[in-house]
């Protein structure tokens, strides 16, 4: 019966993590998709950010920085989901038995990102319908049917190593900073304040996240994308041709560190709202 009932809590909790995640990410997508689409492209050519911006303009104006807006109001809050309710529900697990809760929280955190790298692999098709057409524009779809004519429907997971990597080591950091600074930082009873601490934390957490994991996620964009079958290797390569290790490192770092810093604060915020109504609507 005590397991039955830490089962329970656990799925309580990681559906009271996992949507009100779900929510934010999508009111993310809708309101920031032309900033995540400018890092893609970044990613992918290695230009700088004003470049970047009056490229996609002229490709197609507004319209052109929501290219893939369906494959991404469906990836992204799901993945989120995957994110959040592996976080809320590792951590509940966990600390319902003696022999872990007094683990690490570094350590229960690597247990959830472990969980959500593993989810993440589920929607890599979508993911790659996504970022080339971010990339591309309206050739995208033409160049992913040729790719898929050539090499089969295998490509639709390409990148999906990166990916699960680029998920994994943006997860630990962000959510260890997260239920660090959670722990630590007194919280509020005005709410006010309450939203306030929220918003530090997460921008904290998402610029610690993407300065360590920014290299993979160039990979994985530029094998993702590229017109034919490349190796990871013939990725690292391409980019280090044209802009060296600082490109490896550094493409699209400024822009993905202010973008998910607005995203970082959004998304806590959002979150720690969806939290505190589902505890008070359900508990």
């Amino acid at each position: 019966m005590e397991n039955k009932s830490t089962l329970q809590k656990v799925y309580k909790d990681a559906i009271g993590g996992g949507l009100p995640g779900m929510v934010a990410m999508s009111v993310q997508v809708s309101t920031l998709m032309w900033l995540r689409t400018t890092v893609n492209y970044q990613y992918k050519y290695g230009t700088n950010m004003i470049t970047a911006l009056n490229t996609l303009y002229k490709q197609g104006g507004i319209p052109r920085f929501y290219r893939g807006y369906t494959a991404a109001i469906l990836q992204a809050p799901l993945s989120r989901f995957g994110d959040t309710a592996s976080n809320a529900g590792m951590l509940t697990l966990l600390n319902s038995y003696d022999s872990t809760k007094t683990l690490p929280i570094s350590v229960k955190t690597l247990c959830a990102s472990t969980t959500a790298a593993s989810f993440r692999v589920l929607l890599m098709p979508i993911d790659t319908i996504k970022t080339i057409m971010q990339v591309e524009g309206k050739n995208g779809i033409s160049i992913l049917k040729n790719k898929i004519h050539i090499n089969g429907y295998s490509v639709m997971f390409n990148g999906t190593l990166a990916s699960s990597l680029a998920t994994f080591i943006g997860h630990y950091p962000w959510f260890t900073t997260y239920n660090y600074l959670n722990s630590i930082l007194v919280d509020y009873n005005e709410k006010y304040k309450s939203l306030l601490r929220s918003a530090f934390i997460g921008f904290s957490s998402s610029m610690i996240s993407d300065t360590v994991s920014n290299s993979i996620r160039v990979i994985k964009t530029t094998k993702q994308t590229s017109q034919n079958h490349i190796t990871y290797k013939n990725a690292i390569q391409q980019v280090i041709e044209k802009d060296g290790i600082k490109g490896l490192f550094g493409r699209g770092l400024v822009t993905k560190i202010m973008t998910n810093g607005v995203q970082g604060i959004m998304f806590s915020v959002i979150w720690k709202l969806g939290q505190d109504y589902y505890k008070l609507r359900y508990n």
